[in-house]
This record gives C-alpha cells, sequence and structure tokens, in this order.
C-alpha cells in the first residue's frame, strides 16, 4: 500500500467518523472519532473469526503508522504551537504562578506519587511491578495533553482564568515529564543521572528550548510586519512551527517548551503590530483549522493503535488500577498545589474539580508508552497506558461539563 492510500484511509477515517459524531451520536468529534474508531477496530477483530483477512489487513495498515515518531517528531509541533498562539496571553500571565506550580511541581509530585501507588499496587493482583517500571509509567502519564485538554477547554466555556491554568500547565509540563523520562531511560541502561546532573539537564533542555523559541519568534514577527501578503504569513508560521521544532531536536533541547515558547512569544510580538502590518485574523484562522483538524486525524490514529496493543489477562485489571491511582495523585496534587498558591496569592480563584477531572492525558503518553524499551514497555505499560488514555479521552472529556453541573460549576 502506498503512502498516499494509507494517508487517505486515514483522513477519509477520521471524515466519517467526524461526521457520525455530530450528525448521529452528537458527541465532540475528537471523542466521538476516537470512540468510534476504537469500536471499529474491536469490531474488525471480531469479524476475523468469519473474515480472516480482515484484522490482518487492518492490523498491518496500523502498524505501518509508526505513532511515537508521528506524534514526538512530526505532529506534536503543530500542535503546541497552535495551542500556545491561541491562548489568551493577559490570563497565561495573571496565573503565571499557579501554571509554574502546576507544570514543575505538579509533573513532579505526580510523577512520584503514581509510581509509589503501581509499585506497591500492582504486586496485588499478581503483577510484577519493579520501580523501574512503574517509575517509566510514572513519567509518561504524569503530563497533561496539550492537545485533549485545549480541545476540551474550547468545548466546555470554562472560565478564562481556570482556562489559563488548565491550558497553561499542559503546555508547559511536557518539557518537564520529557526530561524525567529521559532521566529513567537512563537509569534502564544502567547509566542513572545524579540529582545534580537532573537539574542541570532541566535547566539547560527546558531554558534552552524556551530561548530559542522567542529568539525564533522575534525574527519570524519581524519578517511578517514587512511583507504585505497573508499567504507568506502563514508560511512563515508554519517555518516557525516545524523549523524551530526540528532545530530544537538537533540541537537536544525541549522541542516541546521550544514550540510553546515560539507560538506565545509570536503571539506577544504581533500584538504590538496593527492589522495593517499583520494579518491577524487570517493567522488565527489558520491556525484554528489546522489545530481542529489534526486534532480529528490524532484521535482516529489512537482508535486504530488498539490494533496493537498486546492486551493480556491481566491489563484491564492493571488498567482500571491505573485510573484510580492517576486519579487521586491528581486531585492530591491539585489540592496541594492550589493551596500553596492560595497561601502566596490570598484570594486566588481557581477550581479543584475543574483542575482535577479536566487533567486528561492523551497521545502524547501513548507515543511516550511506546518509546518505552521493548522489555519493558511489553510488559503491562502499553496497556495500561492505553486505557487510561481512553478513559481519559472518553469519559472525563467528554463528561466534564455533565460532572461540572452535578457537583456545582467551577466550585
Amino acid at each position: 500500500m502506498s503512502t498516499l492510500a494509507l494517508v487517505s484511509i486515514i483522513v477519509t477515517s477520521a471524515a466519517l467518523f467526524g461526521w457520525l459524531s455530530i450528525r448521529v451520536i452528537r458527541l465532540p468529534i475528537t471523542i466521538g472519532t476516537m470512540l468510534l474508531t476504537v469500536i471499529a477496530s474491536v469490531l474488525m477483530m471480531f469479524l476475523g473469526r468469519a473474515v480472516p483477512a480482515l484484522p490482518a489487513w487492518a492490523i498491518s495498515l496500523a502498524g505501518r503508522v509508526r505513532f511515537e515518531d508521528l506524534i514526538l517528531h512530526g505532529m506534536l509541533g503543530l500542535l503546541l504551537f497552535a495551542g500556545a498562539f491561541l491562548l489568551d496571553l493577559d490570563y497565561l500571565f495573571r496565573e503565571k504562578l499557579s501554571v509554574t506550580l502546576l507544570a514543575v511541581i505538579g509533573t513532579l509530585l505526580s510523577t512520584a506519587g503514581i509510581a509509589v501507588l503501581m509499585h506497591f499496587t500492582l504486586p496485588l493482583l499478581g503483577i510484577p511491578a519493579p520501580w523501574l517500571e512503574c517509575l517509566f509509567f510514572g513519567t509518561l502519564i504524569s503530563p497533561t495533553d496539550p492537545v485533549a485538554v485545549l480541545e476540551m477547554l474550547h468545548r466546555v466555556g470554562v472560565p478564562k482564568n481556570i482556562q489559563a491554568q488548565l491550558a497553561g500547565e499542559s503546555l508547559f509540563n511536557d518539557g518537564i515529564g520529557a526530561v524525567l523520562f529521559l532521566a529513567v531511560l537512563a537509569a534502564s541502561r544502567g547509566q542513572a543521572p545524579s540529582l545534580s546532573h537532573l537539574g542541570a539537564l532541566l535547566v539547560i533542555e527546558s531554558g534552552g528550548g524556551l530561548i530559542l523559541g522567542i529568539a525564533l519568534a522575534k525574527i519570524a514577527s519581524e519578517l511578517m510586519r514587512r511583507v504585505e501578503a497573508y499567504q507568506v504569513e502563514v508560511l512563515l508560521t508554519l517555518a516557525l512551527a516545524l523549523g524551530g521544532y526540528a532545530l530544537a531536536e538537533t540541537l537536544r533541547l525541549s522541542a516541546p517548551l521550544e514550540a510553546v515558547a515560539a507560538g506565545l512569544a509570536l503571539r506577544h510580538f504581533n500584538m504590538g503590530h496593527t492589522h495593517a502590518e499583520i494579518s491577524h485574523d487570517s493567522l488565527d484562522r489558520f491556525w484554528r483549522v489546522i489545530d481542529e483538524v489534526q486534532n480529528a486525524i490524532l484521535f482516529a490514529l489512537l482508535g486504530f493503535e488498539v490494533l496493537l496493543i498486546p492486551f493480556t489477562s491481566h491489563s484491564f485489571e492493571s488498567g482500571g488500577l491505573a485510573i484510580l491511582a492517576v486519579t487521586l495523585v491528581r486531585i492530591a496534587v491539585v489540592t496541594l498545589v492550589l493551596s500553596l498558591v492560595r497561601l502566596l496569592q490570598p484570594g486566588h480563584a481557581s477550581s479543584l474539580i475543574t483542575l482535577s477531572w479536566g487533567g486528561l492525558r492523551g497521545g502524547l503518553s501513548i507515543a511516550l508508552a511506546l518509546s518505552v524499551p521493548y522489555l519493558y514497555s511489553h510488559t503491562w505499560i502499553l496497556a495500561t497506558t492505553y486505557l487510561v488514555v481512553v478513559f481519559s479521552v472518553v469519559l472525563q472529556g467528554g463528561t466534564l461539563d455533565l460532572f461540572l453541573k452535578r457537583a456545582g460549576r467551577f466550585q
């Protein structure tokens, strides 16, 4: 099968399931697309008893998509840039303390808490859980996914200040999670870094990525101001989103943070220019379309990925336990961080319910799980991660509005 045929099948599936989501089952496009794709994939496996060639074809098709490379070294740069570029900078600046604490302290505490819970509870189900495997799982499942979070925020209608807290956390905690993941990866190879080395790695990679993104955004903004053609301005933003991400990877800096910094900085620099100098409306429309189309395709791919997950008899047990552990740790961490923020900023407005239930996991977690060395990923980690993501996207993302109405909105 040619690459064009493969892309055509994926895009057609996303379009068809997106249409069914809106027209028939009346779910948000991303949630409905992922749910219908999972159902279709499972049905193909069951129909394989009557038509053996069908599941073999579906698995072969899904296997041709290198999901971790597509996400980590392809779509993620565009998605992060779009999310950051379209964010409300005024509210993000006001919430800088809560965003910083959630993204840094929250990710560190979440990683440790989830790893500890999984290490001591999985053996109760008869599943071996060495510390290294639990740390891998903790690092990849702790960062909230910006793609899933931003889509949910646009739909639910959360107040602007809480949107800034949740969206800002999800955009910035990827860099922290990536450094922790690399540290555990090094430990799995017998090269465990010291705390000082880990701190230096965090500062250099994260700080370097932020500085690079800001510098490239300044150049792009100045070039955009000097041309009167919105098509060229769009191309310059694409070059910034794709080229900046690739350059950060080449320089071994945090590419996710570079993309976030570039999007935020470009918005900031562009706001200093008039509509006569920068095509603000055309740029916003373009990046909203890019964001929404990529979301639909990404969640269709997430659904197809079920064909390649090595489920075992214990997968649903470990998945249920992980869902409970991730949820409890999220509530505990958000409670602690918000208490600290309110101590430092009396009267700070936030929502424990929204931040806890809205901390979604998505494609980034699965991409990282697929990047875990084979010896560890084919234990309980990959299947458990997939089940947590399905629960997070479909149930948490799909019920947040109803959950808030039932519990008392934004309390």
